[in-house]
């Protein structure tokens, strides 16, 4: 699903150019559960945002679902990854000027699905998630986990192949994390693809396997309990 070979990115002008990731390789197959640790400034943000076509590498290879990843213009990222990916974020990226319905139908409305359908097939992702009454509610509305409930219930409308996460639990408590993460886990039964980047030694462990960064390389790569 996801293959990278000699991948580098870096930052700034010659003077002070700051190398974030060196050379890394790395095959993440399809219907994987990865977390990907590191700490800060390791690099693990930065390999996220090239996976989900964000942020551009320098040189090396990049390929999703067999297609070799190039010089994009905007259009044609924003069209793979309406294609093939789906987001979430520590932050939950919500608009708090629409309820969560609306905000689980956004991706749809960019894909020029008509206004009812897309309202039916929010509500049925909320259900999917335990939030369907909650569906008129705005994020200000809503605690931390429900919030991330409502972001998972986005991600998946669009039915992408690979869920990118970005320390998707990070601004929860234990007990609601561990809810988010049994999400997670039902959505990878489904056969998803799903990349966590996390600070977590107790969220790394409930997925499959464990990549290690440092000083944007891979200093391990192996499987977990699960």
């Amino acid at each position: 699903m996801i293959t990278i070979k000699n991948l580098c990115k870096a930052y700034g002008d010659e003077a002070q150019r700051l190398q974030v990731l060196k050379g890394l390789d790395l095959s993440i197959r399809e219907g994987e559960l990865v977390s990907i640790m590191g700490s800060s400034g390791s690099g693990k943000s930065t390999l996220l945002n090239i996976l989900g076509l964000l942020d551009r590498h320098d040189s090396g290879v990049y390929e999703l679902a067999g297609q070799r990843i190039g010089k994009l213009s905007e259009s044609q990222a924003a069209q793979l990854r309406n294609r093939y990916l789906g987001f979430v974020f520590q932050s939950f990226n919500l608009l708090p000027f629409k309820t969560a319905q609306e905000n689980v139908a956004l991706p749809l409305y960019y894909q020029k699905v008509s206004r009812k359908k897309r309202n039916a097939m929010a509500l049925e992702y909320l259900e999917r998630v335990g939030l369907a009454e909650r569906a008129n509610h705005h994020p200000g509305e809503l605690s931390g986990g429900q919030k991330q409930r409502v972001a998972l219930a986005r991600a998946l409308i669009t039915d992408p192949q690979v869920i990118l996460a970005d320390e998707p639990t990070g601004a929860l408590d234990s007990k609601t994390s561990d809810e988010v993460m049994a999400l997670f886990k039902q959505v990878h039964s489904s056969g998803k693809t799903i990349v966590i980047v996390t600070h977590e030694d107790e969220i790394a462990a409930q997925t499959q396997r464990l990549i290690h960064l440092k000083d944007g390389q891979i200093i391990e790569d192996r499987a977990t309990a699960g």
